[in-house]
């Protein structure tokens, strides 16, 4: 799933996950073992015809990602004479989240791996453990960190079809102008490079700046840091957190001020559209994901671009590829109709066929270690770069438990505030960390 999709529904995932805390699974219907389910059908096909069987699967995505997903759904249907499975785009979070709250829902749909351990939480997703064990599906093939994005207290609860990094992008002619020879490896290159590229006039105004502002949480696992300890307590104020912090408010913000960024920011067109301030040249470099290629080719075509691991600081080479995982995943819920027949289509939605297909349409990376080499993504440029990066040693993610979107909500908030300059780095995290006491788990 793109950015553009993610960023829309964040904020909703964010309610939503609140919201859900109301919410309780003791109205649905108790569902037979995966292995009894099995054992009594194969019981009544030797008496009577299999009857075939219809699944509901609203999905979240639109447009061109439901246009390829229902190429699957396709394939699927006609792949078998039992089940028969039909989709629908519905892109309501809330609507979701109401029809697994009920006595009766739909079969399966997709969402983000971040949901998992708040909905897990509340008993509305159907653990998955005893129907891989039943069909010996076998994990090890899934990016370990991915894997681990959809699991909640030892159980999986969701599988991930296609999975989400970010590199640095930057702009090859706007470095070729500003006389850099080459892209950015230590975090000392990042801080010369945005100093050359970024402009501003006699007055103060920015014309142009060396680099967008980043997304803070991955920026910080390029220093090191960890947003949780091993023990899943929150720890917003690590130093790896404060020094990532520091490197964007020390060589950005206070050069070149809190209120000139901001109204230089408040110009940036849409993102998903030819007035991305990457592709117009606004910003000599950002932060961002996989999707990229695909965009480009859309948006802007002419554009001469490449695509790097995020820099590391110096003399810190054992940090070097570090970068946040996030996934696109599809679940059953727990009062799903059909649990057998969902795990059926879960299961060929999830296999390599139909994840090289749907991700190779989307621009995202496969889910699987064994499709990082597959050929078919070989026309997507620059793709190997992000694919690389599901090997690096320092593929991080961010825990999914109960208080996530609570989590991430007030780091949000904080975020916001130390780029204003309206706290420190030190201040900020503190208040989050006084916060995240209060968070259940």
């Amino acid at each position: 799933m793109r950015t553009a999709k993610m960023a829309k529904l964040w904020a909703v995932i964010a309610a939503g996950s609140v919201a859900v805390a109301a919410c309780s699974s003791s109205a649905s219907p108790s569902a037979a073992s995966p292995a009894g389910s099995a054992a009594a059908s194969a019981q009544a096909s030797a008496s009577a015809p299999a009857e075939k069987v219809t699944i509901n699967f609203p999905y979240l995505w639109g447009g061109p990602e439901g246009q390829a997903l229902e190429k699957v759904i396709t394939a699927f249907n006609t792949s078998q004479d039992h089940i028969t499975v039909k989709g629908v785009s519905s892109p309501d979070f809330q609507k979701q989240l109401a029809s697994m709250s009920g006595s009766n829902g739909f079969d399966i749909s997709d969402n983000f791996g971040s949901t998992v351990g708040s909905w897990a939480s509340k008993g509305i997703l159907e653990p998955l453990d005893d129907y891989m064990k039943a069909d010996n599906f076998d994990t090890a093939d899934f990016v370990p960190t991915a894997l681990q994005s959809n699991q909640y207290q030892g159980k999986t609860y969701a599988l991930p079809i296609a999975v989400h990094t970010l590199l640095l992008m930057y702009n090859k002619k706007m470095f070729s102008d500003a006389g850099i020879a080459a892209p950015p490896t230590t975090m000392s290159d990042l801080q010369a490079d945005i100093a050359k590229l970024t402009k501003a006039d006699s007055s103060g105004k920015i014309t142009q700046l060396g680099m967008r502002s980043p997304d803070y949480i991955t920026l910080a696992y390029a220093f090191g840091g960890k947003w949780y300890d091993d023990q899943g307590n929150p720890t917003p104020d690590d130093p790896g957190n404060l020094a990532a912090l520091h490197f964007w408010v020390d060589n950005v913000v206070k050069k070149y001020g809190a209120d000139p960024i901001k109204k230089f920011e408040s110009g940036y067109g849409e993102y998903a559209s030819a007035q991305n301030p990457f592709y117009t040249g606004k910003v000599a470099m950002t932060l961002d994901g996989e999707w990229q290629p695909v965009f480009i080719k859309q948006y802007a075509p002419n554009l001469d671009w490449g695509v790097v691991a995020i820099p590391y600081p110096a003399n810190q080479a054992t940090l070097a590829g570090a970068t946040q995982l996030t996934s696109s995943m599809f679940f059953i819920p727990k009062n799903a109709p059909h649990k057998q027949e969902a795990w059926t289509f879960l299961k060929y939605l999830t296999g390599k066929d139909a994840m090289t297909q749907f991700s190779h349409a989307l621009g995202n990376l496969p889910a699987r270690t064994s499709l990082l080499g597959d050929p078919t993504y070989n026309d997507i440029p620059q793709f190997n770069t992000w694919l690389d990066s599901l090997k690096s040693p320092n593929l991080r993610i961010f825990a999914s438990l109960p208080s996530t979107a609570a989590y991430q909500k007030d780091l949000g908030d904080e975020f916001q505030l130390i780029a204003n300059l309206q706290d420190t780095p030190e201040a900020g995290m503190a208040k989050v960390k006084a916060k995240a006491a209060g968070y259940s788990q």
